[in-house]
């Protein structure tokens, strides 16, 4: 199976995508108190908007994406959208969005030299993997605490349910990719397949010039 990952840094968002997005987004990029905050959601939208739209020849505004929650019925659950699957992450500069046939997660996280990442992986992480950490100094330390956390979330995210000590190898019937996306990040892409995804990783930065074709 394939799966797209599209990536954007998050100086690339720019007022005129508003024109796209419908009452329910225009109300969620109003309610964010932080520009970077509004912004990257923004940038998550359009990427969504314009790959959809070049894929079943609409224009992106006329896209209709359902954030229904499950639980509440309220417009703030994830994003998705009739015949394909979606996952939208952002951290730091940047926000990636993964397209799929199959149920996927996609997480990037920035590298944070500050956090008690011990802390943080005794709550969060299995035996085995504090351990592993534990083994670890200085930023080495952080970025292996980063790299394997994405892992988690994007896990979390294709399946719907938390999964601990995913490190080495994935459970069966879930495959999780580690991606490169620099050394101020770390980035996982996690797919409910028995089989390894191929996994192209394309830039947006073209797909966000006005009437570019992502798939040239």
């Amino acid at each position: 199976m394939t799966v797209e990952v599209w990536w954007a840094e998050v100086g690339a968002a720019r007022d005129e995508f508003l024109a796209d997005l419908d009452q329910v987004e225009l109300e969620r990029f109003a309610a964010y108190k932080r520009i970077v905050d509004n912004r990257r959601f923004l940038l998550g939208v359009t990427i969504v908007r314009r790959v959809l739209a070049a894929r079943f020849s609409l224009p992106a505004a006329s896209i209709r994406l359902d954030r229904t929650c499950p639980e509440c019925g309220k417009p703030h659950g994830k994003v998705r959208a009739d015949g394909v699957e979606l996952s939208v992450t952002h951290s730091g500069e940047l926000v990636g969005v993964a397209f799929a046939d199959r149920p996927v997660g996609l997480d990037v996280e920035k590298v944070d030299p500050e956090l008690d990442v011990d802390a943080v992986a005794r709550v969060a992480f299995a035996a085995d993997d504090v351990r592993a950490l534990s083994r670890r100094t200085g930023i080495d330390k952080v970025r292996a605490f980063t790299e394997q956390w994405t892992r988690m979330e994007a896990a979390l995210k294709a399946t719907g349910e938390g999964l601990r000590g995913v490190r080495q190898r994935a459970p069966d019937g879930i495959q999780v990719v580690q991606l490169d996306v620099g050394e101020d990040h770390r980035a996982a892409l996690a797919v409910v397949s028995a089989e390894p995804p191929v996994v192209h990783v394309r830039d947006a930065s073209g797909l966000l010039s006005s009437g570019s074709d992502p798939h040239p």
